[in-house]
């Protein structure tokens, strides 16, 4: 029995070991943990269970028979954060470079099948040199394979993904389609195809942060969702995002106690939005006064910065909030903000998370590069994201609503179940300088003096229409609040939409405008 035991000390050794000192020391200088390192952070200290620890790859092609290290260049299994299950896999760089063999693969599919049976969040932590080219066809079966998973798994159980390396090829879209990219500025990049092939194919030169870095994924593509400045950062905003989050479509969102008062008034929201239309103030300031312990975790911070999305808590409950920020684009929507809204709409339906939305908007914005690039279809999906939605709607509207983007808001009309709106609402078709020109077009053309007859009918149409009182005579707002009120009625409106039931006509699947 003895020498039995021996064996298997040997073997686990051998698989704790990775890749070996030389690629762990290799590993360290390039800035990056080790993979067992990484889940010893992102777990509950003892809650770590192993599977397929001994597991190697059946290649023999390129004398790869001769490069066997338990565990196979990624290291799997299950336990817990703050106490509540999880299921994960890791790429092991020091293991044949984390590259993807059918062998891994297998694994990786087993823990997520296990997490979708199971009800609880998966997450990956990304660092491969890609596909085992040594495979062929094997390994791009296997990266198949993990995406019709994470495709079944999309909207049952929330999917996490840290990318702490190279992510590059096929492997970029396992973390595209799961719910949240978390990436590590200097250290982790993806990208379909990397610099060298550009240059050679296109002769355009571009270093491999340009092309795929953390920013460039953050602020300009939209692929991720958080940049953060050390592994360390990326496993702590992991954990802070799950504590947002139900384990899977069935459950409720976890509370967390609070001792804000669920009936403060914060007499500073009166004073918040200007009494000039035209002058910006920063709607983040408006979440910090209204929500728990004046905090907000952001979402996508660094794109489409004229519309903000992430959670928050109200009276400990999780919402999700959708707030135009008046701050750039004076709160326009555009293309990428009505494609960032949309999709944080969608996961927060999916995982019965509330849905509060912040309103300061004048309309979509104008010009030839949106019309070009397809606004009528990428504000379509916020206004598809909105209506489809069957969790708790609450609106307020705080100030501009113009136009189209009043419909899209989470209006009344699109099954929003409480709207409010701040006495400094405006909602109507446009704006009242535009209304005026084009109500007025042939007087002004006569008129003897055309600025003192166009400043008369804008002061009228104000009177008469940039106000919310007209929607609320028609009951298209549910009230006009004090802005300091907003805490205490966010808070009663989401009691009372706790147990809403709503369902949309049975159907496959609708067809959102992709």
């Amino acid at each position: 029995m003895e020498d039995k035991l021996k064996e298997l000390r040997r073997r686990k050794e051998a698989a704790l070991a990775g890749g070996g000192p030389e690629r762990i020391e290799r590993q360290h200088k390039a800035g990056k943990l080790t993979a067992r390192q990484r889940i010893d952070l992102l777990l509950d200290p003892g809650s770590f269970t192993e599977l397929d620890m001994l597991v190697t790859h059946r290649c023999t092609d390129f004398e790869m028979e001769k490069q066997k290290i338990p565990g196979d260049g990624v290291v799997t299994g299950y336990g817990t954060i703050d106490g509540r299950q999880v299921y994960f896999f890791a790429y092991d760089f020091t293991n044949l470079g984390g590259s993807l063999s059918v062998t891994n693969a297998q694994k990786i599919c087993k823990v997520m099948d296990l997490a979708v049976k199971m009800g609880v969040p998966l997450i990956s932590l990304n660092d491969s040199g890609g596909a085992r080219i040594q495979e062929g066809v094997d390994s791009l079966a296997g990266y198949a394979d993990i995406f019709l998973r994470n495709v079944l798994a999309s909207g049952v159980i929330p999917q996490i993904t840290a990318i702490m390396g190279p992510c590059a090829g096929g492997a970029v879209y396992s973390p595209a389609l799961m719910d949240f990219t978390i990436m590590v500025k200097g250290t982790s990049y993806m990208f379909v195809t990397g610099p060298d092939v550009i240059k050679t194919v296109l002769q355009e030169e571009v270093t491999f942060e340009e092309l795929g870095g953390a920013m460039t994924h953050n602020a300009t593509s939209g692929v991720a969702h958080f940049a953060v400045d050390s592994e360390e950062e990326a496993i702590l905003a992991i954990r802070e995002l799950l504590s947002f989050l139900p384990q899977n479509n069935l459950e409720e969102a976890p509370r967390r106690p609070t001792t804000d008062d669920p009936h403060r008034m914060d007499e500073a929201l009166n004073a918040l939005v200007p009494d000039n239309p035209n002058k910006p103030y920063d709607m983040k300031e408006l979440i910090r006064l209204v929500f728990d312990d004046r905090y907000f975790f952001e979402v996508q911070e660094h794109l489409a910065q004229n519309i903000i999305v992430g959670f928050a808590r109200l009276d400990g409950q999780t919402v999700g909030i959708v707030a135009n920020q008046p701050m750039v684009l004076a709160g326009c929507l555009d293309i990428n903000s009505s494609i960032k809204a949309a999709r944080f709409i969608r996961f927060c339906d999916c995982f019965n998370i509330p849905i509060i939305t912040l309103e300061d908007v004048p309309g979509y914005l104008p010009g030839t590069s949106q019309e070009h690039g397809g606004i009528i279809k990428h504000g379509a999906k916020l206004l598809f994201a909105y209506g489809e939605a069957t969790v708790p709607k609450l609106t307020v509207i705080v100030r501009k609503s113009y136009g189209g983007a009043y419909c899209v808001m989470g209006s009344k009309h699109m099954r929003a179940d409480y709207n409010l709106a701040f006495p400094t609402a405006e909602i109507a078709v446009m704006g009242p300088e535009g209304a005026v020109n084009i109500l007025f077009r042939r007087e002004l053309s006569k008129a003897t003096d055309a600025d003192a007859f166009r400043a008369e009918r804008v002061e009228e149409f104000k009177d008469k229409f940039a106000n919310p009182y007209v929607a609320a005579e028609k009951g298209y707002v549910d009230d006009v609040i004090e802005p300091k009120e907003t805490r205490p009625r966010l808070i009663s409106a989401l009691r009372l939409t706790a147990t809403k039931r709503d369902t949309n006509p049975p159907k496959k699947h609708g067809n959102i405008p992709l």
